[in-house]
């Protein structure tokens, strides 16, 4: 919680004069019974209309005044609540954005939007409630039990002996509520996620006929999430009607007594009708509370995973030369005895190295779950590398920021996406490009054709995700994306998979011709897309066992024949 309440300092000021509103509304809304009870033991006496009259109307007014403050504080109260909400998750996901790929991995994707939607909502709910609930209902409390006291202590005391049970009561629940709802939020993660990830793959689903199968996996997290939810409602559920129970024992307790008072003329029948009234006012404040702090049980839960992503220290830190010391050669890129473990038990890659030149073209091939796209993880710096080294233009990659390493950086991977917008929007991709740059980009990457062959060209609106294209469009707008800002090194993460031989040789002959000073890395499964390439590499199990040219390859690396011959047949056709 301490996190989250940093901000609100900034809105301190409208909040202490909200809370001066709040105060006033209240504290004239506690005076109504004690007016009445004038009104009915002197007033009324009195036998004048005019002072009855009088007296009234200071009622009403004294209504009106309670209900302009709670509506002015009320609003500001959702000002601060609507704009403290909002800098809470603008701040979360530019958090999210900036974790590492280990940090995204560990806290997984459908946490963290879960995170970023449900955990923020009920966040927001408490602090406004905080300031309506959290402001009237102490004050309610606290001055009708002062007024009570004031006006008959004998009578009031049946009521105070019941609040410390009360309050033992919600304290005690109300700490099994705070796990009992973390479960919860961990429920919807993984509901979340299933939702997820049918929607991405419900094609797929679709076309193997598996709608029953996902209708099951969906329904076992929902009954898990409705277990969570039933055994969280049912412990925080006691607490309204043991408090209600309370109440009403004190009210009737003190009914009993006022009677007594009453029938002996130690009180009055208009002091009783008063009371009534506070011990109402009192039972509302008591159930205000007991609602605050359900609600601040799913707030503490909340605040819980949602502090957890703001503080999530920088785990891919600048190094220092000093640290990382700069590497003398005129390469490009240099791996140097790379190794690499997602979860530190077995190495996914083991020392890998190799140097590129400026210009230089890099082809890595190798079957499923070789490597291939974790060595161009480690590049991007999505991950560290657990041993040995890796420089670009001879400074180790520890030590370039962030910014200006993926400037270096032109990336296609094949499960890369685009967003609803325009054509010219998805390749510009936020930057500063003309369109002659995007135009440029799209005729090397093949796809100004497709692009300018319907009458709305790079105007064309895409659906999410690209679903109105084909899947080879959609790579070569990709691709296009990647080209765009003409970066120093581009990277082809089986970009091309979905293009006919034709198209991929159309964009390989391309590139040379119009980017020859772009260093190129280009992971593929067909030979085709990378026998071009000045230095090849073929992996197995996170190894390199081949290294060189085509030709080289064919001559020397088994793996590599064998994966050429089943493909082309050993004859390759530009």
């Amino acid at each position: 919680m301490k996190t989250l309440l940093s901000y609100l300092r900034p809105y301190a000021r409208r909040m202490s004069l909200g809370f001066f509103i709040k105060v006033a509304g209240t504290m004239v809304e506690l005076f109504l019974p004690y007016i009445l009870t004038h009104i009915l033991q002197t007033v009324v006496a009195r036998e004048e209309l005019a002072q009855i009259l009088l007296w009234g109307g200071v009622m009403i007014l004294c209504a009106a005044a309670a209900l302009i403050c709670n509506i002015i504080a009320n609003r500001m109260a959702a000002h601060v609540s609507r704009c403290f909400s909002q800098r809470v998750r603008q701040d979360l996901f530019a958090r999210t954005l900036r974790l590492s790929a280990a940090q995204t991995d560990r806290f997984t994707i459908p946490s963290l939007e879960s995170r970023i939607t449900t955990d923020t909502y009920h966040v927001h709910n408490f602090v406004g409630m905080m300031q309506r609930m959290g402001v009237r209902a102490p004050i309610l409390l606290i001055g009708g039990v002062i007024i009570t006291l004031l006006m008959d202590p004998k009578l009031a005391l049946a009521m105070i002996v019941l609040l410390p049970f009360i309050f033992l009561t919600v304290v005690l629940i109300s700490k099994k509520g705070v796990p009992l709802y973390t479960r919860v939020q961990k429920s919807v993660d993984g509901m979340v996620r299933i939702v997820r990830e049918d929607i991405q793959g419900i094609r797929v689903i679709k076309a193997l006929s598996k709608d029953e199968y996902e209708h099951r996996r969906y329904d076992a997290a929902n009954r898990t999430l409705v277990a969570n939810e039933k055994r969280a409602g049912i412990t925080m559920g006691v607490v309204n009607p043991v408090m209600t129970m309370l109440m009403n024992g004190g009210i009737v307790l003190a009914v009993a007594l006022a009677a007594m008072f009453v029938s002996d003329g130690s009180s009055h029948p208009e002091t009783v009708i008063a009371f009534m009234q506070y011990f109402t006012l009192i039972s509302m404040a008591m159930m205000s509370v007991s609602r605050i702090f359900v609600m601040y049980t799913k707030c503490a839960a909340s605040a819980r995973r949602i502090a957890e992503v703001l503080e999530a220290p920088e785990d891919l830190t600048v190094k220092t030369t000093a640290e990382c010391p700069p590497l003398q050669t005129s390469d490009h890129i240099v791996f140097r005895d790379v190794s690499f473990s997602y979860i530190g038990r077995k190495n996914d890659l083991t020392d890998i190295s190799f140097s590129l030149p400026r210009g230089g073209s890099l082809g890595i091939i190798g079957a499923t779950g070789s490597g291939k796209s974790t060595l161009i993880k480690l590049l991007l710096r999505f991950y560290d590398a657990d041993a040995g080294s890796i420089y670009i233009d001879g400074r180790d990659l520890r030590t370039i920021e962030k910014d200006e390493l993926y400037a270096m950086f032109g990336t296609a991977m094949q499960q890369d996406f685009l967003y609803a917008d325009t054509i010219a929007e998805n390749i510009r991709f936020g930057r500063d490009l003309t369109q002659a740059q995007l135009e440029e980009a799209a005729r090397i990457a093949q796809a100004h054709d497709f692009i300018t062959a319907v009458a709305e060209g790079y105007d064309r609106l895409l659906s999410q995700k690209g679903t109105n294209i084909s899947g080879g469009q959609k790579q070569r707008l990709l691709i296009a994306r990647a080209l765009a800002s003409d970066p120093p090194i581009l990277l082809l993460d089986d970009s091309s998979s979905a293009l006919d031989y034709k198209t991929d040789a159309a964009l390989r002959q391309a590139l040379a011709a119009t980017r020859p000073h772009t260093t190129t890395i280009t992971v593929a499964q067909r030979v085709s897309s990378v026998m071009g390439c000045d230095l090849i590499l073929v992996l197995e199990e996170g190894r390199v066992i081949g290294s060189g040219r085509h030709e080289e390859l064919l001559a020397t690396c088994p793996t590599y024949k064998e994966i050429s011959d089943s493909q082309m047949g050993g004859a390759f056709l530009e």
